[in-house]
């Protein structure tokens, strides 16, 4: 039997009582739900928002918090920034002329990372066309990681049961996060492997499909993923560039993201449309699927790997970039520690700069080398600004630091190695392992797909196909729209208010 593609754009008419339910549960908890447009600009919030946002911490499971949702959080203050949270890089570190701007993703609230919204967009569109009863449906989140811990949060705020699959061999923050927000241990599922082994979580979601009261929200495959970050996250990084270039002119040359689930390479969609700027897909070279056809297990996680995410737009991408899971591990060392911030320091590098990278998690420093390579294979000037995000910072990788410092760095990390280690993987950054996407590679690479969506996930081959033209997705913009007018239904049924 085929697998329809997971895009709503109607009402589900056997939806009614679903939606009748999600209706009752969220008026009894009073739950407002934001619209695509309010994220993606918190200035248009209520005014009464925001002086609830002033007496809810980010950490709270509160329904307020899901107006947290979005890239203009900061850690000094409970309301709205008028421009995202971000590091401009100079190029004492980059090695670039070229501008690489950063913005924060553990900025996000409840898990420190950006996924959450991709969580939100894939709930809120099943949701509001009836799709989803929290009365009596289970949320599967399969992921490597941040997903999951953002479905489980955004399911416990809206009252269902979320749970968790994920790799077991994730890094140890992840699951303690896990341990405090399930109420279930058995809504914690661990699958084999680790970061590469996306396809041990399909074949549990397929085995948790044979009951119908489970819903699968799987990143890699749901348009609404896609969509959240093409309405949200574009738009907050459009507005970083503005930014860093009202006193300074520039244009927006290119966006770089990790493939992950691809939706956050929604993103660059946007931006491409708005600027005409050039998106840069990154993998691990350890498992350079892209690059190479290639297989193998990596440790920079946030990454799945070993497939094609059917919401890649393969098509659109321009470059794409191996990064090695060596240098992540290693950088994440100096980033982390005194002996690196003096190295840091001692290449001329501000030491207030320095201390704001450890806002970098493992995939956060993969996107920063993959601009850096980018930039240095086009050979991008002072005019030219590349931006990328940081999914989330290092405080989720404690645990993975103390086996890198066990695995490569057994006497113990000094000045020496700290220098080196920058050298190695920073300064002497080459441009190696990075691929041009001609028509030739794009259908390559498109292809590739083929054996996750069609042969195993049971795509039909023409939607799979029709994914291949740009018209198709561009015609997935309205959705938008369409599913903020359905929040905006949904809200005034339920009548809950903003408290104050």
């Amino acid at each position: 039997m085929s697998r329809p593609l997971a895009v709503f754009d109607d009402f589900d008419p056997a939806g009614e009582k679903s939606f009748s339910n999600a209706v009752t549960r969220f008026r009894e908890r009073n739950i407002v739900l934001p619209r695509f447009s309010e994220l993606r600009d918190p200035s248009t919030f209520d005014p009464n928002l925001l002086d609830a946002l002033a007496n809810v911490a980010p950490d709270d499971a509160d329904p307020v918090n899901l107006y947290r949702v979005h890239w203009f959080n900061t850690p000094n203050q409970a309301t709205p920034a008028a421009v995202p949270d971000h590091i401009e890089l100079p190029s004492e570190l980059t090695g670039t002329d070229a501008r690489i701007v950063v913005a924060l993703g553990n900025r996000f609230p409840m898990i420190g990372a950006h996924k959450v919204l991709a969580a939100y967009s894939c709930l809120v569109a099943r949701l509001v066309t009836g799709r989803f009863d929290p009365t009596i449906n289970r949320a599967i989140w399969p992921s490597t990681g941040n997903y999951a811990r953002g479905g489980v949060a955004i399911s416990k705020i809206m009252g269902c049961r979320g749970v968790a699959v994920l790799p077991e061999g994730m890094s140890r923050e992840r699951f303690e996060w896990l341990d405090r927000w399930i109420d279930h241990p058995e809504d914690v599922i661990r699958t084999p492997g680790t970061e590469a082994n996306v396809k041990e979580i399909y074949d549990e979601c397929g085995r948790l499909e044979a009951d119908e009261t489970n819903v699968v929200l799987n990143q890699f495959s749901e348009f609404s993923n896609h969509l959240g970050h093409y309405a949200v996250t574009g738009p907050a990084l459009e507005s970083i560039f503005h930014e860093v270039t009202s006193t300074r002119s520039g244009r927006l040359a290119a966006f770089v993201s990790a493939s992950g689930s691809a939706g956050t390479l929604g993103a660059g969609d946007y931006l491409k449309d708005s600027h005409k700027t050039r998106i840069v897909a990154v993998e691990a070279l350890e498992v350079p699927t892209m690059l190479y056809n290639g297989f193998g297990d990596h440790n920079i996680q946030g990454i799945g790997d070993k497939h094609v995410p059917l919401i890649h737009n393969v098509t659109n991408t321009d470059l794409i970039v191996g990064i090695s899971d060596n240098a992540t591990d290693q950088l994440d060392v100096v980033f982390n520690s005194p002996a690196g911030l003096r190295a840091l320091e001692g290449q001329g590098i501000d030491p207030e700069l320095a201390s704001l990278l450890t806002n970098l998690g493992y995939s956060s420093i993969c996107n920063i080398l993959a601009a850096i390579k980018a930039a240095k294979h086009w050979q991008l000037g002072e005019e030219d600004v590349i931006v990328t995000v940081a999914t989330d910072g290092s405080e989720l990788y404690n645990s993975e630091r103390e086996k890198v410092m066990r695995r490569d760095f057994v006497e113990g990390f000094d000045d020496a190695e700290a220098e080196i280690a920058l050298a190695t993987h920073l300064y002497d950054l080459d441009t190696d392992h990075v691929l041009e996407m001609d028509k030739t590679n794009r259908d390559r690479v498109f292809n590739l797909g083929y054996f996750t969506w069609v042969e195993q996930q049971g795509i039909s081959i023409d939607d799979f196909e029709r994914r291949r033209s740009q018209s198709w997705w561009n015609d997935l913009r309205p959705l938008i729209e369409k599913w903020d007018n359905r929040i905006s239904e949904f809200n005034e049924a339920t009548g809950a208010k903003h408290r104050q």
